[in-house]
């Protein structure tokens, strides 16, 4: 059993759990996730280790309420207990050091970037990172990051930093010489790591994305996060989950995710009635 800890309400239907699990907390490293399983029977839900804290013996998972296993799972009071948790999996981020580089987070994916940023950090890069929501009370970790390098915040409907799409300011930088990052890093929706994509593709900036949104079981064996990259079949748990961005088939990908939008405005409009 893995113990609650802590557990705070960061944003509508998004929590961060501090949880006991020291021999994860001393392996991880930065970009590598665990399996949640809240109970016998239930759901496995994969989840970015968003921090870890060796000393005390924790990790830290953001959750966002989505479906009936992550929202029981936030539901758990301080004290609960998560029966498993199985990890760090997935291949830990490649960290350069003393560049200049630039984090892009959208929406939730803020939170998978976050232990990213600070493993950059650390390792003397200088770090620009650029975080969206859709709203101010959407934006997420901006003093946590804010503490670690620049940070630059934008919002849909413009209540919070710069009014438009976090590739707005992404594109200011890679037009600047001066500023053009050496490595960019996304995470968030799928539509956002190909638009991030295709503004550093034409300046030959690296680029790595994380595609832990398309994960499902995190084992490889549902197929669900089956993607195409360099033209060979890849699985971003078992694989992943980051990758060159310029070698991903966005294209393909898209395609698939948007064979299971029926299936779940269904499911949304069942769950209302």
């Amino acid at each position: 059993m893995f113990e609650i800890l802590e557990n705070q309400e960061l944003a509508p239907q998004l929590s961060r759990l501090v949880v006991r699990a020291p021999r994860i907390a001393a392996a991880r490293r930065a970009g590598q996730f665990v399996i949640v399983r809240l109970d016998e029977g239930h759901e496995r839900i994969p989840l970015t280790i968003a921090d870890a804290d060796i000393k005390a013996g924790t990790i830290t998972l953001i959750v966002q309420a989505v479906g009936e296993g992550t929202r029981d799972i936030v539901a758990l009071p301080v004290g609960g207990c998560l029966r498993d948790i199985a990890g760090p999996l997935g291949h830990p981020t490649e960290i350069p050091t003393g560049q200049q580089v630039v984090c892009v987070g959208g929406g939730v994916g803020t939170a998978v970037l976050f232990p990213l940023v600070k493993a950059l950090a650390n390792a003397g890069n200088q770090v620009t990172t650029i975080i969206g929501g859709r709203s101010a009370n959407y934006v997420i970790l901006q003093q946590e990051l804010a503490a670690l390098g620049n940070v630059v915040i934008c919002t849909d409907d413009g209540t919070l930093g710069i009014h438009g799409m976090v590739t707005a300011p992404l594109k200011e930088l890679l037009d600047d010489p001066a500023r053009r990052p050496a490595a960019v890093y996304a995470i968030g929706p799928v539509p956002m790591m190909n638009a991030v994509a295709q503004l550093t593709r034409p300046a030959g900036v690296h680029t790595i994305v994380s595609l832990n949104p398309i994960m499902v079981d995190g084992t490889g064996m549902c197929g669900g996060c089956r993607v195409t990259v360099g033209g060979k079949t890849k699985f971003a748990c078992v694989d992943g989950p980051e990758f060159d961005a310029h070698q991903v088939d966005f294209r393909e990908l898209s395609a698939r995710q948007k064979t299971y939008i029926e299936h779940d405005c269904r499911i949304k409009n069942a769950s209302t009635t």
